[in-house]
Parts: C-alpha cells; structure tokens; sequence
C-alpha cells in the first residue's frame, strides 16, 4: 500500500506518465498480489480493503484533474475501482481481472519499450488463480511430522530420560556390562598408582625392595594377571553393548515401522516417504549407539574421572587444587558445544532425509528421467541436497574443532602449571619422584575424561534430537484405529451413500462432495463418471475408509462404515487400480498377498481365470521374478496379475479404478475378458471410468457433477436419450474441433471394434462348441468300433470252438 507521504507525488507520477495504468500497475501490483495470494481472515481483510480505499480517495481527490485529460482515462479507472471496492472478495476478484487485462496506452503514442514490457508481464502471468485456487492454498498439514521438534525440559533433559528409558528391557545385559566397566576401569586407575611406586621403589638406595609384601619379580608377574582381567572385562563390556545395541535397533525399527503402517492417509498425504526411511534407517542406528556404546563411553569417562581425582587428593592436595581451576570452563564450554551438537545434528538428519526422499523418488522413475536426458539434472538436484548436508557437516566439524582444541589447550596449560608446581614440590620434599609421575597420570586419565565426558554429552544430543523425531512419530495417534469397531462377515448388501459431505483433510476448503446420495444394489454392475476431479477416485477411498466423511453416512447392508472394523471391512473389498502395484517378489507371492494363505490351486485358478496365460512363456512360471515394481512385466501383464490378486481374495465389492485407461487395444482386450469373469456371480462391481466400452457394460451409471452431487443415473440407453450431464460428458470428451472428430471417430471405431469382438467372440464360442461335438462323435464312433471288433474276435472265438467240436465228432 503507498503510505501517505508518496500519494501525492504518486499522482504526479502518474499525470505526467503517457501510459498511466501501467505506471498504476507497478505502484499498486505488490499491494494486490499480497491481498490476494495471503488469503487473510474476514477481519484483517476489512481492514485491508478499508486502509485502500481510504488511500485510493484521497489520491483520487489529489489527483482529480486526471480525469480531465483522455489519456488518464487509465488511472482514473483504476482509482475508481479502488474507491470503490468494499468487500475483500471483490478486491481480489477484482485485482485479478485487472492484473489479466491488457495495459492501454494512447494511439499517438509509439512507446515501443512499453510494449515489450507488457509482453513480458503477460507471458510471466499466463495462468491467473482461480478461486478453487485460493481455497486449495488453505493447507492443513497438521498430520506433517515436524522437521526440528523442540525439546522439553532444561536441555532437553526430559527427552534423555525417554531415551534411556528405551534401554530397559536390556537392563539385565547393560547391568553386567556395567560390572565389567567397572573392573576395567579400576585396574586401568591401579597403574598410574603402581607405575609410582615401581619409580620410587627404583629410585631407592640399597637393596631391592618389596611392593604391597610382594618381591618385585612377584609384583610384575601379579600386575600382569591384573591386566589381563582387565582386558577380559573390557571384552566382555564392548561385546555386551554392540549386542544389546543391534537388538535396540532391531526393535525400534519393528516398533516405528508397524507405527507408520497403522497411520491414516492424511498422514501419507502430509509425510514424504524420504523422511520416514531416513527415521527407520539413520536415526534408529543413532539413537541406539546414544543409549549403548556412548552411554558406556560416557559411564567409563566419569568413573575414570571420578577415581583419578580421588587419587590425585590421595597423592597432593595441593596440585589437585592447580588442576581444578580448569574444570569449571571447561565444563561450561562442554554444556554449550553440546547443544550447539544437538541443534546441527537435528539439521543434518532432516537434510539426510531430504537426500533420501530424493534419491528414493528419482532412482524409483530413472526410466522417465533416461527418457528424458534428464540425468544431469538428477545428479544436480541430488547433489544441491548432498552439499546441504556437506555445509552442515563443516559447521559440526569448526564447532568441534574449535572446542576440542581450545580445551586441549586449556589441558596442556594445566600439565604445564602442574610440573612447574609440582617440580618445587619434590625438591622440598612434600611429594616424590614417583607421587608426582602417579599425579602426571592421573591428571592425563582425568583430562582424557574430561574429554570424553564432553564427547559423551555432544553424542548424547544428536542421540536427544534423532530421539526427538522417534518420539513424534511413536506418539502420533491415528485419526481412526484399524483394529476397533464391529467385525462385518458379509459385505454383499446394498450400498448407499447419504448426504455425504466430504473435503480432503489436507485441503479443507476444497469440498469435493457437497451432499452425495446414491445407492448401489447387491451385485450390480455400476459405472461412476464425471469430470475430471469431480471425486470418482474419492468413492472409492471412502469406501475403503482411507477418509472419512465430514458429514452423511456411508452403509454397507445398514451398517454404518465408521463403526465398522476397517481391516474386516477391507478384506471383503478387491481392487484393481489405473497404475498397478506390484512388489518385489515372484508372480505367486504377489497373487497372493489377497490371500496369503491361498493355496498352490487357488493361485493357478485365480492367474487363469485373470487371463495369465503369459506366465506359461516364463521359464520359472509363477516362480518369476517381477522386478522392482513389477517392471519386468507389460503393464497388461501387471494389470492381470493385479486382477488375479483381487479375483484370489474372492471379494464382495470388487472397485476397478479406470482399470484399463493406460493400455493398448490388445492388452486391454485380455484386461477386460478377465474382468468379465470377475464381474460374474454376486460380487458388486464399481468401475471408475471414462472409457466407452467400459462404461456400455454397466447396468447402471452414476454420473457425478462438478457441484459435488450426483447430477444425474440410469443405463447408458437412458442416459445417452437424455440431453443431461452424461450427454454433455461424452460430447466435452467426443465433441468439438479437428481432434475432438478424430476422438470421436476412435470412439467409434472402439464401440466397432467392441461389436466385433463380442461377434468374435461368439464364434470362437461356436467353433469349439462345433470342435467338442466333434470330438465327441469321433470319440463314440471309436467306441462302437472297439465295441463291433470286440464282438467279432469274439464270435470268431466261438465260432472256432465250433470247428474244434464238429473235428472232435468226426473223429468219434
């Protein structure tokens, strides 16, 4: 908005300018495309819409000598459209029309410059918003995991105890892990102490002495036994905890994985799929090296700690005292470094998991991308994700260069202080050669456990924020449970949708449904129709219970879906999608997994009544492998194994989402033939579709308008005598210029080639009809001729009896 200051010099700007609405777009345009791309509340709007209005009429009166002139005629419009709009809605529908419309300027005028400048904002404004638009940017992503979840508590503190508290069906493990810490780091504490007095017994005059009532030999012998415990125990500790480490990974990857798979769809709708790897994968391993091996390398450090500072006031007082000066800043600095951790640690994750997203998403469509010699511009994007990570790597490694060093300082300082204190020490005799060397040591094992303390507190951080998105995503609640609700046996009932109203939780003010009501017998087959994004899709998902209504009732036989019990309910629901899903597996598994515990016969029957009879060309038959995604197959072949999925599962309700739209005319001859024979019998049929032979095979059609309700239903000879929605469906998609004739010429041709088909069809019925009676008379013809030679080797048996009779008399 101008403040008040520049009106006045705005309308001379504009009395002076020959183009004056363009000068008045430049000056206006920041304020209407913040209005109008803000979408603010009823309340600030007005105040919006107030504050311009009151500007536009005092720059009006300022600059009321505009209108005089012709060539204002311009900028006094725009000032009036401004003066006079009231109602926010107005102003933005009115600020994009005026955006959209061509700039004017005086016929005299040859600016030539101006011109280009109004091409160039045209071909920079060629789609303007429409007001499904604006309501579509009124996102709710409330089911979005956050990127960088705060943490609760003094540094989080209650966050680390949530993360220790993953630890505790390991307790028993992490207990005996402990024990051999504690052994460890005992005898590693008993050799500063031992390497003193070894020096002082050295140093001694005279005889050779005794250590501890041992004989030196002795000493060395039993001092060699106490370290190979030592190493024994620390064994034992490492490999405890990479044991209980993996089996904390395993865990929470089953944990998080079966957590994600029960969530809703809103939640797939507001999550990439590239952050939810990057949780399962990164930081699960993260967050169980925190709780195991960095929690055993942070318990080491402080009993190290603790021992040698016991022992370094054991041996002088007064040199503990030198060296405790620098425990407070560097035990300062250790807290900050540690959050500084925590916070880079949290981006890198989030930037792995943009990585992964990435890569997940392009490797899965390389095809496409080949296809297109788009190659370099993967590689780029990937690697502008790549150097995120690459920049935050640099600032965790300056972050702990700068600390370690400047501690590592502050260390070698200490030592420095301690020999030239304890050096006077020793020549007055308060301590010896060897105390001051067992103090040297002690100092080192206390610094070095300084040091891993610090280290121990900045692993436990990344351990806090890789926990932290754990948390989210194990806390998060469905918006409706898969396992509750009443179990249905039978789903072959009648299903009616009432008053159904209905927007995607993500987009709420977009409302898809505004009011459904239809119904659809048992057994039946009925087409849905419509625009494109008139919801055909979303039936079928609120049928599925992938959402659930805003308002109205969705029944099965009477029964309400949402008190239904959603896995029961979609075990009685088969369906065959635009785009197949196969999985990574054989052609048996994948029919399957309708019914995992299908058997060998069923699988066959299903794959021949699905028209799979490819499957006999593959060396290994169902035992192929389909690749990733089933890319080893044709997408036909895809399709009809997705059907012999669905006809496996002997489903109720079978739900063909434009099951045939993306095949060619061959493969979608075989896609419906299988179709055809899972549509007999009492299953009820919804085809999604758009497709003209499809849709003439339904019994029933439901065409849904653009309003959100059904426009108008009845069979496809109603319908088409009908000048209704339908009819004005299929000459929008049939009807129109040069290439709409030729679509309707291939609509033809289709309905032509369907006829031909079905005669086909017939007559190959017809011939093998002809082919079996032939068969069979063949067949009963060999018979009766096996039949007459019988009786004839049989009558010549007889009669040769005959002969032997009549020879045997005439002898007589």
């Amino acid at each position: 908005m101008l403040p008040a200051a520049p009106r006045h010099l705005a309308g001379r700007i504009l009395h002076a300018s020959k183009s004056p609405l363009f000068v008045s777009q430049c000056l206006f345009k920041p304020t209407f495309s913040a209005l109008a791309q803000a979408a603010p509340g009823p309340s600030q709007s007005a105040r919006l819409a107030g504050s311009i209005g009151a500007s536009a009429r005092s720059f009006s009166t300022r600059g009321s000598n505009l209108s005089a002139t012709p060539r204002h005629g311009g900028g006094s419009q725009l000032l009036r459209f401004i003066a006079s709009s009231r109602r926010p809605a107005l102003i933005a529908r009115h600020v994009r029309q005026f955006s959209a419309s061509p700039l004017r300027r005086d016929d005299s005028s040859k600016e030539v410059t101006h011109e280009k400048e109004h091409h160039l904002h045209d071909s920079k404004t060629e789609f303007g918003r429409s007001e499904k638009a604006s309501k579509a940017a009124q996102v709710n992503l409330s089911a979005r995991l956050r990127k960088d979840p705060g943490t609760t508590g003094f540094s989080g503190f209650a966050d680390i105890w949530r993360l220790l508290k993953i630890a505790r069906p390991e307790a028993k493990w992490l207990g005996a892990a402990f024990l051999c810490l504690l052994v460890s780091s005992a005898i590693s504490m008993s050799i500063p102490f031992s390497i003193g007095k070894i020096l002082d017994a050295a140093t001694a005059s005279g005889e050779e002495g005794t250590l501890f009532g041992l004989p030196m030999n002795q000493f060395y012998m039993a001092l060699a036994g106490v370290l190979c415990v030592g190493a024994m125990a620390n064994y034992g500790r490492i490999i405890l905890l990479r044991v209980v480490g993996e089996r904390i990974v395993s865990r929470l990857r089953t944990l998080l994985y079966r957590r994600t798979y029960t969530q809703d769809a809103e939640f797939f709708d507001a999550n990439r799929v590239g952050d939810l790897i990057s949780k399962l994968s990164s930081d699960t391993i993260i967050v169980a090296k925190s709780i195991t091996q960095n929690i055993s390398d942070g318990l080491r450090a402080l009993v190290s700690g603790a021992a040698g500072l016991v022992m370094m006031l054991y041996t002088s007082a007064a040199l503990t005292g030198v060296m405790s000066l620098m425990i407070p800043p560097i035990g300062i600095g250790a807290f900050f470094y540690g959050r500084t951790i925590r916070n880079i640690s949290r981006k890198i994750q989030k930037a792995i998991g943009d990585a992964t997203k990435v890569a997940e998403e392009r490797l899965g469509n390389v095809r496409t991308s080949q296809a297109f010699a788009g190659e370099a511009q993967e590689v780029g994007r990937y690697n502008k994700q790549v150097r995120k990570i690459f920049k935050l790597g640099v600032k965790e490694a300056l972050a702990s260069a700068t600390f370690f060093s400047t501690t590592g300082f502050a260390g070698n300082i200490t030592i420095l202080a301690i020999l030239v204190f304890g050096s006077q020490q020793v020549k007055s005799g308060a301590i010896s050669i060897g105390e001051l060397t067992s103090f040297l040591m002690y100092t080192a094992y206390a610094g070095s456990s300084l040091f891993g303390l610090s280290s121990f507190y900045s692993e436990l951080m990344k351990g806090v924020g890789a926990a932290s998105r754990l948390f989210e995503l194990q806390d998060r609640e469905p918006s409706h449970s898969l396992t509750k609700g009443k179990k249905i046996e039978s789903a072959k009932g009648t299903i009616t949708f009432e008053d159904v109203v209905f927007s995607y939780p993500t987009r709420p003010a977009v409302t898809i449904f505004e009011g459904l009501n239809f119904s659809i017998p048992p057994g039946s087959n009925v087409s849905i129709v419509g625009p494109s994004g008139g919801g055909k899709s979303t039936v079928s998902s609120l049928l599925l219970r992938f959402y659930s209504p805003n308002s109205g009732r969705i029944l099965i036989n009477g029964m309400d879906l949402e008190e239904l019990n959603i896995k029961s309910l979609r075990r009685k629901i088969g369906v065959v999608s635009q785009e197949p899903v196969l999985f990574s597996g054989t052609i048996s598994e994948n029919i399957a997994y309708g019914k995992p515990n299908a058997t060998r016969e069923e699988i066959v029957q299903a794959a021949r009544r699905a028209n799979c009879q490819f499957i006999s060309d593959f060396p290994d038959g169902l035992e192929t492998y389909v690749g990733p995604r089933g890319t080893q197959l044709s997408g036909g072949q895809r399709q009809r194994i997705a059907i012999a999925r669905a006809i496996v599962k002997e489903p109720d309700i079978i739900i063909l989402d434009e099951a045939t739209s993306a095949l060619d005319a061959e493969s979608e001859t075989l896609v419906n033939e299988a179709l055809q024979k899972l549509m007999q019998g009492s299953t009820t049929t919804i085809s999604i579709a758009h497709r003209l032979s499809t849709i003439k095979r339904s019994e029933r059609i439901i065409v849904l308008g653009a309003d959100g309700r059904v426009a108008e239903e009845g069979t496809y000879a109603e319908l088409t005598g009908r000048d209704g929605a339908f009819s004005k469906l299929m000459e929008s998609q049939l009807g129109g210029g040069p290439e709409e004739e030729r679509e309707v010429v291939m609509a033809r041709r289709e309905m032509d080639i369907t006829e031909r088909e079905a005669d086909e069809a017939e007559r190959i019925r017809e011939e093998e009809e002809r082919i079996r009676e032939e068969e069979e008379e063949r067949e009963r013809r060999e018979r009766e001729g096996e039949e007459s030679a019988r009786n004839a080797e049989e009558s010549d048996d007889e009669a040769e009896v005959v002969r032997e009779r009549v020879k045997e008399e005439e002898k007589r």
